[in-house]
């Protein structure tokens, strides 16, 4: 219990470090914003509360808005995506024999996280661009910010299960 703490934990801090002084630094003529820290919501155990994925998903949404001075549209984006979770693993799973307790890549087949990653990423995208733009005059254009920025963070998302989570 306390390993998983600690696991949890410095995985908290290294996501809103790597997403606050790397990746928000990335910036593909505005277009491309890859965000890393939702990982941390997409990465917790499958048996994990719904009021705890939801207070984690919170706190770490707070973090990055603290950092980068952002209203609580990153809290906003990250507690839905904590909120619709558990339907998305059950309704992309198609037995209980499938579910896996840790939804990594490791743990699931290549497809079954590639699909969850790109529901919650694309989710959490739509939900944050535009409440930052919180306007539809633009849709297409920020439509077009919300695809690109989705298939560059599942990109790096993917990525990094290979290269760091190894669970």
């Amino acid at each position: 219990m306390i390993g998983r703490l600690i696991k949890y934990g410095l995985m908290f801090v290294v996501l809103v470090l790597i997403q606050v002084l790397v990746l928000n630094q990335v910036q593909v003529s505005g277009y491309i914003n890859p965000f890393i820290y939702i990982l941390f919501v997409l990465l917790l155990p499958v048996s994990t509360p719904k009021y705890l994925l939801m207070v984690l998903g919170f706190l770490i949404g707070l973090s990055v808005d603290i950092f980068l001075n952002s209203l609580g549209i990153h809290a906003a984006a990250t507690v839905f995506i904590a909120y619709i979770r558990p339907l998305v693993i059950s309704s992309i799973s198609n037995r209980e024999e499938d579910r896996n307790e840790y939804p990594g890549l490791r743990q699931n087949k290549f497809l079954w996280f590639l699909s969850y990653t790109a529901i919650m990423v694309f989710t959490h995208h739509f939900i944050l661009f535009y409440l930052e733009y919180f306007t539809f005059s633009h849709f297409f254009t920020t439509f077009l910010r919300i695809l690109l920025s989705s298939v560059f963070s599942i990109f790096v998302i993917v990525l990094s299960q290979f290269l760091i989570f190894r669970e």
